[in-house]
């Protein structure tokens, strides 16, 4: 049942384009925001964002986030979704080079998408974008032998 589970988990970030990303500011007031995402092994998420958007500004001064991976075209009562603990940060000097080719290599053919390549120097002051990677330490699904309805959770490992 445990590997069931932990393939549950990896089909939902494997077949999402999006994330949506918990932040909260110095004061703890919350905020959440979609990001178009890729991943590495299932605990390495990246987007790219302006560094003056709410969530990023709320990263620098508290770098614990929520995240949320979840089909939200699924009919009601047969949702499924990956719920995550991490902690994030902008990426920059030796590790950009590295992370965005993690970011970039999701896209087989990023026109599809509408998704852009972006160069490392792209990502850099004074340009308008940065890469982001939060780190999950923690992986939740909703529990599909529960037998409940509702919010009920358990742990997988990725």
């Amino acid at each position: 049942m445990t590997q069931e589970l932990s393939t549950i988990a990896r089909t939902i970030i494997d077949s999402n384009l999006y994330m949506v990303i918990g932040t909260a500011d110095e004061t703890g007031m919350p905020w959440v925001s979609p990001v178009y995402y890729s991943s590495a092994r299932y605990t390495e998420f990246y987007w790219i964002s302006s560094p003056e958007a709410r969530h990023s500004h709320n990263i620098a001064v508290r770098p614990q986030v929520s995240i949320v991976i979840f089909d939200s075209q699924a009919p009601v009562g047969t949702g499924q979704a990956v719920y995550m603990s991490a902690v994030a940060e902008e990426i920059a000097g030796v590790d950009l080079d590295r992370d965005i080719a993690i970011y970039n290599g999701r896209f087989a053919n990023p026109v599809e998408r509408g998704v852009r390549v972006m160069k490392p120097e792209e990502l850099l002051p004074p340009a308008f974008h940065r890469l982001y990677r939060a780190t999950a330490s923690e992986h939740w699904i909703l529990d599909p032998t529960s037998g409940r309805t509702g919010d009920h959770r358990i742990r997988v490992s990725v």
